[in-house]
């Protein structure tokens, strides 16, 4: 299988460089991938950047390019619920555009792109499977909705506004419903693991740079440990 790998930063790179060799590089477009193998997997590492066009234009350029048979992304997320805490897991369901307001312009509903599903749900063999994995390893995990804006949470107010619009949203992250808009055309399986890294409050700036790479980290180990039980 040919397996892509993305992370928003290079610090959320760090575990899986330090856990293979690199082979190569390959540019497709505007993205670079690291590659290495994982078992007979052909793995492509990639860095997205930061923000929902960033996230679209480097997963768009590989899947262009090479016939990917999962994208598999990790990283962090701002909680939206009292009952997601620091560093929980999260196994995303859906994502949503929470900064899409397009209501007037016909029957669409909030977060919902004219022309595009409301909501992008992941669900499918590769959800189940790694869910599957995550329930036989005792790992504790939440599922469900999270939303994606171009915005770093940092106050109250502005978790407030997003739950009255998304009440069921666990958490908030700037990149996941444009990865998922991708993979939903180019109809390839998408698979998201966020780690709770801030509570999207006042103090979501200190936080998230204390805990990025501890529970980037957490997430990344994950995955390894997934492929690695998938490398025959």
């Amino acid at each position: 299988m040919k397996i892509a790998i993305i992370v928003p930063m290079e610090i959320e790179a760090q575990f899986y460089l330090r856990h293979f060799s690199v082979e190569k590089t390959v540019t497709y477009g505007v993205a670079n991938y690291r590659v290495f193998k994982i078992g007979k997997n052909e793995i492509f590492l990639g860095l997205s950047g930061i923000g929902k066009v960033q996230a679209a234009m480097n997963l768009a350029s590989l899947l262009a390019c090479q016939p990917i048979d999962l994208v598999i992304v990790t990283g962090s997320a701002g909680s939206l619920q009292a009952s997601i805490k620091l560093k929980d897991l999260l196994l995303v369901k859906a994502f949503a555009y929470y900064d899409v307001h397009c209501q007037a312009a016909g029957d669409y509903q909030l977060g919902q792109i004219p022309h595009e599903p409301a909501q992008f749900a992941l669900t499918g063999p590769a959800y189940d499977d790694f869910a599957d994995f995550l329930k036989a390893k005792q790992i504790a995990y939440k599922t469900g909705l999270v939303v994606t804006g171009d915005s770093f949470l940092a106050s109250e107010a502005d978790k407030q506004v997003i739950k009255a619009g998304f009440p069921q949203a666990l958490a908030a992250e700037m990149e996941g419903a444009a990865f998922a808009q991708v993979a939903y055309h180019f109809k390839t399986p998408l698979l998201v693991l966020r780690a709770i890294s801030d509570n999207g409050d006042q103090d979501a700036n200190f936080n998230f740079d204390q805990f990025v790479a501890e529970v980037g980290q957490k997430a990344a180990k994950l995955v390894v440990d997934y492929l690695e039980s998938k490398a025959d």
